[in-house]
């Protein structure tokens, strides 16, 4: 799984939070979408890497400004990882 996690300026509130998860779920096909007005960010998982400009394009057709996008490989941390020695 692929994190991207893109800085947002404009958001304000939670209905800020929702045009943008709607609009990202709305074209492109993700496993998790998560904003957040007071971070200033989108966090988007999904099973293979964004188009970044198209990312930019979709966030910023809502009428909010995408900025920095960064990426990294994700992975889920189970319930039951505490303790486990890494080898």
């Amino acid at each position: 799984m692929i994190q991207t996690t893109v800085k947002v300026s404009g958001m304000a509130c939670s209905m800020c939070e929702a045009h943008i998860n709607d609009a990202i779920r709305a074209a492109f096909s993700v496993e998790k979408v998560s904003s957040s007005h007071s971070k200033g960010e989108t966090v988007i998982l999904s099973q293979a890497p964004l188009d970044e400009n198209a990312l930019r394009t979709a966030i910023n057709a809502t009428g909010y400004m995408a900025g920095e996008i960064s990426t990294a490989v994700y992975e889920k941390k189970g319930f039951f990882h505490f303790g486990k020695k890494k080898h």
